[in-house]
């Protein structure tokens, strides 16, 4: 299996249309679970969901703290110790996230996904494989499917990686004009989805009728919301129409699209090496103890 910098990512002719395959399979996870979606549509919930399932991954029965995670979070800025705090509670409510040991006998209050959560998160990081294996014909979502304990090492791996990394923290301007918007990411997947069999050598990339009525309702976000997004888009030339007529035909920008590939090379290439680093250590003969849900 072989790594990948970003600049080789983005310059791989099979690249975009793997983002697009991408794209599509959130959506399909999107309309299964709506509220989970959600909560990795904006890039700082992203951020938090991704370090609370690998400090879940982590420690295992032990599980992870509101302080574990701050510590994990803070020093980046991506957000602080109360919306951390905040964050946990609501993916309680939610269900996301469960209480160890029974009546939260532990102190301090230690959490751990639930499996419904950590299985949603190994179809994602198997998902962002096939990107690569689209590239070069490699099976590394096969081999994470067959040997579902390397998701244990790798993720916690490649999650580390990108927080530490300033590039996928800070997503360039035209893409964090979405992706730090309330459900923006689910508005960006839905464009890339889109591309699949268009022209992406064009100044503006066609991407068919996009009724925004029903896409605010889809993705359960108040009309006034979505439209303040869509012209901050239009204002910043993102994205168009073809011309007024109410069906017109809708177009992102090719410098759109090359931001937002290369933000996400950033992230994919994080999540191949870190998984071809786990294979090429542990191979056949890893084995990874599973969390006990007592």
């Amino acid at each position: 299996m072989k790594r990948y910098t970003p600049a080789e990512l983005v310059e791989h002719p099979a690249f975009v249309s793997g983002l697009s395959d991408l794209a599509q399979v959130l959506r399909t996870v999107f309309a299964e679970g709506p509220r989970m979606a959600k909560m990795l549509a904006a890039h700082q919930r992203w951020l938090l969901s991704q370090a609370g399932m690998a400090l879940h991954l982590e420690n295992g029965e032990a599980g992870l703290t509101i302080a574990s995670l701050r510590d994990l979070i803070t020093p980046h800025g991506i957000a602080s110790r109360n919306t951390v705090q905040n964050f946990l509670e609501q993916l309680e409510i939610y269900r996301f996230i469960e209480v160890v040991g029974k009546n939260g006998r532990y102190y301090p209050r230690r959490y751990r996904a639930t499996e419904t959560t950590e299985g949603a998160m190994f179809r994602w990081y198997a998902s962002n494989l096939m990107v690569v294996d689209g590239m070069d014909g490699g099976m590394r979502a096969a081999r994470l499917i067959s040997q579902p304990q390397l998701f244990r090492l790798a993720h916690p791996r490649a999650i580390r990686s990108c927080i530490e990394s300033k590039e996928w923290r800070e997503p360039p301007e035209n893409v964090a004009m979405f992706m730090w918007t309330e459900g923006g990411g689910l508005v960006v997947d839905d464009f890339i989805a889109r591309i699949k069999n268009a022209d992406i050598t064009q100044k503006r990339i066609d991407i068919g009728y996009v009724n925004i009525p029903e896409l605010a309702t889809e993705f359960m976000m108040s009309r006034t919301h979505f439209q303040r997004m869509m012209r901050k888009a239009m204002d910043m030339e993102l994205i168009g129409w073809s011309d007024d007529a109410p069906r017109s035909g809708m177009w992102i920008s090719k410098q759109f699209l090359h931001d937002y590939a290369g933000w996400q090379a950033v992230k994919i290439a994080h999540v191949n090496n870190a998984f071809v680093t786990v294979v090429e250590s542990y191979g056949d003969e890893m084995t990874v103890p599973q969390v006990n849900r007592d």
